[in-house]
């Protein structure tokens, strides 16, 4: 089928033609006919990568009033990187089309200029959550007009605590004619943001629900907790062609495993929520131009980043929530193209192996740890790939060769060989001459043999009587964490997003130590960083607010308690 097939009108379809595509994916092929109607309530499921912006891009270009000069098409999703990615998409689909303008509105940048654009008018915004709350309280944007409503990536914005503020666009918005909910999976927050704001939405599934990319090969490695770094630089090693991203778990791994990785020479930077937003465009800037090979981030800050041709998706750790990991691996595996996702395990965390098969139908393949050998080899025959593949149509080389064969005369092409070799890989052979193999084979919690590399099977291991990750307190999300009460609530003017902005900017810490927040009427509960608990206690415990003492303290330790 093609797109005129699917009614889009001419205009629009230069624009996509000049974009190259020519045929629509699956989820455009289902969700466009649909959407042109404009009148239907809408789920699509279906994983990142899969052509989504243009799934409703192309219809709410084609809906919207090239006249209206307030805002009639909302777009809601959870991160400033997917927000200005579907802003470039849409100018880029409707470059053809007359009068149509679209703004992006989120944070990190300023806002009197967002404000400043949104009054020039415009039909379409683009929007995260935080900002258009902030936007809204200001009277800069009014949702009475607004008549498509787009939610991307629903699941990541309800994961990252933004319910209450997608509630509230919903309420404010009294004349919209649909709603349009994109998510990669169905939580049973989805489910009810669906169920309470939608009238019998018409459900399209992209492959199986929560399934990972089928083009994905998912990998592990069981190792050691004392030897996990050793096995991922093993394991960078040993694909030299690789581009891609590792997940930590926290800032302070991310920042620490960058530091050690930068110092033994490889290509790599780190993206976490302590960087400026100027730093973190210039980290993006050089990974998407391929300056750096490798990305090392947190789940909170690669939230929203779409990059091309990514390789390889490595797990340096498992998520807290296996959830994460969809969208972990839905980074590589793009457009048809093959990706590799690989888990580093310990023994106690397999099972976790065998719930994510579960969530993501697919299996997991059992990876022995590449021995120094293994690296060298593979390194020696990638640098022989690229220097046969070496482009000499450029440049006189030919004014050189009598200079060398008359070096080379008493050297044999044997000689000349190992020469290149010793050069290229004196390093490797000298660290991996001795190196030790990071495989545990006598473990009993671990599966039975051992496959060859290259040949796996789904994880059927024994699960442990305890896990790494087990919680450190009843209701905590993850490891570390503490819950702490304070004495503000929804009643203070609060939404969740202002909420988080206040209590950040008053204990001057970073999103990423935050774990969820439960806000009622007077009061709230916070998860925290265990090591941050006392600084967010004392920024906060006996400062005023509208005139209020606010009372902060540490809910397991005496104050009121809330089971999330």
């Amino acid at each position: 089928m093609s797109f005129e097939e699917l009614g889009i009108e001419e205009i629009l379809l230069q624009g996509i033609h000049s974009l190259g595509f020519t045929e629509p994916t699956p989820i455009q092929e289902q969700a466009i006919p649909i959407l042109l109607s404009g009148t239907k309530d809408f789920v699509g499921l279906a994983q990142t990568g899969t052509g989504k912006t243009a799934a409703f891009g192309l219809p709410l270009l084609q809906l919207v009033d090239t006249k209206a000069r307030t805002p009639v098409a909302l777009m809601v999703c959870p991160t400033r990187e997917l927000c200005m990615q579907i802003t470039k998409d849409l100018m880029n689909f409707g470059k053809f089309k007359k009068g149509i303008k679209t703004v992006a509105v989120y944070g990190g940048t300023s806002i009197s200029q967002q404000i400043r654009d949104l009054r020039q008018g415009a039909q379409v915004v683009v929007a995260t959550p935080g900002r258009l709350i902030d936007l809204i309280e200001r009277k800069a944007i009014d949702l009475v007009n607004i008549e498509y409503i787009v939610l991307d990536e629903a699941d990541e914005m309800l994961n990252m605590g933004f319910r209450d503020d997608i509630e509230f666009i919903l309420k404010n918005s009294p004349n919209r004619k649909s709603i349009w909910l994109f998510s990669a999976t169905m939580p049973p927050e989805v489910k009810q943001v669906s169920k309470r704001y939608m009238n019998k939405p018409h459900e399209i599934t992209i492959g199986k629900m929560n399934a990972a990319n089928v083009n994905i090969d998912h990998q592990h490695y069981v190792t050691s907790g004392v030897n996990r770094y050793q096995t991922l630089k093993r394991i960078i090693d040993f694909n030299p062609g690789i581009y891609g991203i590792i997940f930590t778990r926290t800032k302070a791994d991310a920042q620490s495993i960058t530091e050690s990785l930068i110092r033994e020479g490889y290509d790599i930077e780190a993206l976490h929520g302590d960087l400026t937003q100027v730093q973190r465009d210039k980290v993006m800037g050089r990974f998407r131009e391929k300056s750096i090979q490798l990305l090392i981030a947190t789940d909170v800050a690669a939230r929203g980043i779409d990059v091309k041709d990514i390789t390889h998706v490595v797990n340096y750790e498992l998520p807290d929530d296996i959830e994460v990991y969809t969208h972990r691996s839905g980074r590589t595996g793009r457009a048809g193209k093959n990706g590799v996702c690989i888990s580093l395990v310990t023994a106690r965390e397999l099972y976790r192996l065998r719930q994510i098969e579960k969530l993501i139908n697919n299996t997991f393949h059992k990876m022995d740890i590449p021995s120094g050998k293994d690296v060298c080899r593979k390194q020696f025959f990638h640098f022989i790939d690229k220097l046969l593949k070496a482009d000499i149509s450029h440049g006189e080389y030919e004014t050189y060769i009598p200079l060398l064969k008359e070096k080379f005369e008493d050297v044999t092409k044997e000689e000349i060989l190992q020469r290149v070799a010793a050069l290229e890989f004196d390093r490797f052979l000298q660290y991996y001459e001795n190196a030790a193999d990071l495989n545990i084979r006598d473990d009993k919690r671990f599966e039975k043999g051992s496959s060859q590399r290259g040949e796996g099977r789904s994880i059927r291991g024994d699960r442990p009587a305890r896990s790494e990750g087990r919680r450190a307190s009843s209701g905590s999300s993850g490891s570390g964490y503490k819950k702490l009460f304070v004495n503000l609530g929804t009643k203070d003017g609060f939404y969740k997003a202002s909420f988080l902005q206040f209590i950040l900017d008053m204990s001057e810490l970073n999103k990423d130590v935050l774990g969820r927040i439960d806000m009622k009427d007077m009061n709230s509960w916070v998860e925290i960083d265990g090591g941050s608990a006392n600084q967010m206690i004392k920024s906060l415990d006996g400062k005023k607010f509208k005139g209020r003492r606010i009372r902060m303290n540490d809910a397991d330790s005496g104050g009121p308690r809330n089971n999330f």
